[in-house]
């Protein structure tokens, strides 16, 4: 009997048997992120530019690149205090801003009304992150709903109480617009001849972040005004995600 046969079956019985690895297919999906000005939405005031309306006590936010119901973390960036929210339904607001917030997250995380200089960032649904947090927010949303009116306010930094360090602050008001970060030095060069042809603005830069990071801006802007009538030219150019950047 040839034994070089039977152990060649013998081997293929116990390979056959053997359980096969699946592939786990892990795709990694980028987060959304903005920085900029954050409209506090007030009834008197933006229901003439907001489609849609904010309760003063929810934890909601409107959000034009995010779907309704995303989970979203909310910085104010100049005191890096943070909150977590949720997009609520499909709302028209001015592009100049980044999102817009009940009266309620910007308390909680001290806005400053003339320079409400914020951070939304996408919590991806599976990050642990979310789990930790999913609890707290849900008891944070039922107290918020049952929260009187009056007890929510925004910080104002610019009251007559501020301290000489709030005043100093305030001269310190200095942004960029960034337009886009490119690989390379002539892709980023090519948009800052469109946007001064197209646009007639001027004040155009190529900054080099990196070897392998150009990046094109606007700016400095040292007041809300300036950087808002920049921004509205610039939408003419579809650009996809501006972003607003303190210097």
């Amino acid at each position: 009997m040839n034994y070089k046969i039977i152990i060649f079956f013998v081997l293929i019985f116990m390979y056959s048997c053997a359980p096969v690895e699946k592939k786990v297919d892990v795709s990694f999906k980028e987060v959304f992120s903005n920085s900029g000005f954050s409209l506090v939405y007030d009834n008197e005031l933006n229901s003439e530019i907001v489609t849609k309306r904010i309760d003063d006590r929810s934890l909601i936010i409107f959000q034009k690149n995010l779907k309704p119901r995303t989970s979203v973390k909310i910085v104010n960036l100049l005191n890096n205090k943070s909150t977590i929210a949720e997009v609520g339904e499909k709302s028209i607001y001015p592009d100049f801003y980044n999102a817009v917030i009940s009266k309620r997250i910007a308390n909680l995380i001290e806005i400053d009304i003339n320079e409400p200089y914020t951070s939304i960032i996408e919590i991806d649904k599976n990050s642990t992150f979310v789990a930790k947090k999913a609890k707290t927010f849900e008891e944070e949303r039922v107290v918020a709903e049952k929260a009187p009116v009056d007890e929510i306010g925004v910080k104002d930094l610019n009251s007559d109480s501020k301290n000489d360090n709030q005043k100093n602050k305030k001269k310190d008001f200095r942004y960029v617009i960034k337009l886009a970060d490119f690989y390379f030095i002539d892709s980023a060069t090519s948009l800052k001849k469109r946007v001064k042809i197209e646009l007639g603005l001027k004040n155009v830069h190529v900054n080099k972040i990196s070897e392998t990071k150009f990046r094109v801006y606007l700016g400095p802007f040292k007041d809300l005004l300036s950087i808002q009538r920049t921004f509205n030219k610039l939408q003419i150019l579809n650009f996809e995600n501006i972003e607003i950047i303190k210097v």
